[in-house]
């Protein structure tokens, strides 16, 4: 009987040895699909937050490109206005094309507003009032109504002096897109 149970024993614990490596696998292969789905998720969240920063960062660079290009349109517009000024020259088309450049710039300003981080965009507003004040002074100059202490040279020494904030907000522009290093002399 001792050979009988010693079978029963061996088949039993041999069929259980089966059945618990089955389970043992099944749990072991569950774990390490549960591993790759995990990972799977955590690439896409990676991804997916890799794309978004991508977009960010395009949408501040072709709006720092427009900001950029509307203020040295005007900012040419300007000169173009003080050489006809000097000249007695001014004509209807370039109070005009002054006037498309400063709407220009204004829509271009008011929607970096909107995508500017801080830095960028008290630079931005520096340069924006400077453009301001010298487009009043051109229209008085160019409308006889000029205040005290205005006139053709101090709207010379003015524009010279306009360069200074756009280089700055160019600077700060290119050290916010990582171009040039935040440490470079402006």
């Amino acid at each position: 009987m001792d050979n009988a149970v010693s079978q029963i024993v061996i088949a039993v614990l041999g069929v259980g040895g089966t059945l618990a490596a089955a389970v043992i696998t099944q749990r072991g292969a569950d774990r390490a699909r549960a591993r790759e789905l995990e990972h799977t998720r955590r690439l896409q969240q990676d991804e997916r937050e890799y794309a978004t920063l991508q977009a960010q960062f395009e949408a501040r660079r072709t709006c720092y490109a427009a900001l950029s290009a509307g203020t040295r349109d005007l900012a040419n517009a300007m000169a173009k206005v003080l050489h006809a000024l000097e000249a007695g020259e001014v004509t209807e088309e370039l109070r005009s094309e002054l006037d498309r450049a400063r709407r220009d710039h204004r829509l271009r300003h008011a929607e970096a507003q909107m995508v500017l981080p801080d830095p960028v965009a008290e630079t931005a507003s520096t340069a924006n009032r400077h453009l301001g004040a010298m487009y009043g002074l051109l229209m008085r100059l160019d409308q006889g109504t000029a205040r005290q202490g205005e006139s053709l040279d101090t709207a010379w020494e003015s524009f010279d002096k306009l360069w200074d904030p756009l280089w700055k907000m160019r600077h700060v522009m290119r050290v916010d897109l990582g171009i040039t290093p935040p440490d470079q002399d402006a």
